[in-house]
């Protein structure tokens, strides 16, 4: 299936649409923008992967889920992500396009927290998601991905942490495209004000092994003046979705962004993941970590631009690839002039287990400033024989062998991401890619 120049909804469609869910003016209005815009704009251009043929246009825009009233409910496969022994989880899942439950503390609601779906946001704090919806992390022109993303929005979360307010529980959300050819329109907003401090964990999840289906996902992370945010996912989309997934931040004047990305996707992926350290003595630790499997294609990249004085930027990326998959890996640090001082360091690294297997890091370093500090590594190879050899030789069968190597390359990012919870759960996906 090549990709079709003609757009998969209309003007009318986008704005019955946008009516039946009540949304204020402006999204109305943004949405039919966004649309004019998508027909002129070009595809996305992934270094080194021909996108051409996948599918982008073949999927269902609206699927409603049902409601649950417990958690005991959910199938094993999404239990598994969650904390089933905490009864006082700060919680959303979306089934489908519908919140199938919502959960918040009281305390939390007090002190003027927000976790709640998109719509419901637009609807109480219309002002506040307008401020940030699509300004400062995320374009609506980038290309036609992203106005498409903007022009059909049919979920996500808005999360939002007032003025030296500190969240010590996690927050959650779980998107479960549960109908197969539904897609995953969904838009996710985390804002931390000044002196202020989160942890956002997201997971999604899909079903379809034969059934198309796509994932145009954007996530706009905003910390402001010395507040910290810390961002994990594990992203877990079955064969049939085709994802393009964008994870964006801004930090500013002492702030941190610490991403922990799991790309567990069995279907074709592009993933960015790109921050900003616009301000002075911002950090961001981006870490992320993959297993591909099959015959699917995956291009990562991770990109850090270091704007502020004495910022530093840190990307750390390790991947497996299994089968016949294929693989690259972006590692983009950037330090603009004027960004004296700063800081931008990159390890990439890539093991392939078969010999269809292929891997592709691409390290690079853009610097514009003379008073830095920057460096990088990258490596791509193959399991060294002698050593599934020497497990096997003890008795142990090759699919074990191979699963212990697997952890055993993955361990170094897995151990250092700061969230338990995305620790727990990438090990329990990674288990279910290994066999």
């Amino acid at each position: 299936m090549t990709v079709e120049t003609k757009l998969p909804y209309d003007q009318e469609y986008i704005s019955q649409f946008s009516q039946k869910h009540k949304e204020p003016e402006w999204m109305k209005s943004l949405r039919l923008q966004a649309l004019e815009k998508a027909a002129a704009l070009p595809m996305p251009k992934p270094d080194k992967t021909n996108i051409t043929n996948w599918n982008f246009s073949n999927f269902k825009h609206e699927a409603a889920g049902e409601p649950i009233q417990s958690l005991e409910e959910l199938p094993q496969e999404i239990k598994v992500f969650l904390d089933l022994e905490n009864t006082d989880q700060n919680l959303v899942i979306q089934r489908n396009q519908s919140v199938a439950y919502a959960s918040l503390s009281s305390e939390l609601k007090e002190q003027g927290v927000i976790l709640t779906d998109i719509y419901t946001a637009m609807a109480e704090h219309g002002e506040l998601v307008q401020r940030y919806f699509m300004k400062d992390a995320v374009g609506v022109d980038e290309n036609r991905m992203t106005a498409l993303h903007a022009a059909l929005m049919n979920g996500g979360v808005f999360v939002y942490v007032p003025k030296n307010v500190h969240v010590e529980a996690p927050l959650q959300s779980i998107f479960w495209q549960e109908d197969a050819e539904a897609a995953s329109f969904n838009h996710v907003i985390v804002v931390a004000e000044a002196n202020s401090s989160l942890t956002y964990v997201e997971n999604y999840i899909s079903h379809n092994q034969e059934e198309e289906a796509v994932a145009n996902i954007v996530a706009e992370v905003i910390a402001h003046d010395n507040a910290k945010v810390s961002f994990g996912a594990v992203d877990n989309f079955a064969q049939g979705t085709t994802a393009y997934i964008n994870r964006r931040g801004v930090a500013y004047r002492d702030a941190v962004i610490e991403w922990a990305l799991g790309q567990m996707n069995d279907g074709n992926t592009v993933s960015e993941n790109i921050t900003h350290l616009i301000g002075d003595n911002s950090v961001s630790n981006a870490k992320t970590v993959t297993v591909g499997r099959g015959k699917q294609s995956q291009n990562f990249t991770a990109k850090i631009v270091n704007h502020g004085l004495q910022s530093d930027g840190y990307i750390l990326q390790h991947g497996v690839m299994k089968d016949s998959a294929t693989s690259v890996f972006n590692g983009i640090g950037k330090i603009e002039h004027g960004a004296s001082k700063s800081n931008a360091e990159q390890e990439s690294r890539v093991l392939m287990l078969s010999k269809d297997a292929r891997g592709d890091a691409n390290p690079i370093l853009l610097i514009d400033e003379d008073d830095v500090t920057a460096g990088h590594a990258a490596s791509v190879g193959r399991v060294d024989p002698i050593q599934l050899y020497y497990l096997m030789s003890r008795g142990i069968s090759k699919q074990e062998a191979e699963r212990l190597v697997i952890h055993g390359f993955l361990a170094p990012v897995v151990t250092q991401i700061p969230i338990k919870a995305v620790r727990e759960q990438l090990t329990e996906v990674i288990e279910r890619k290994v066999y």
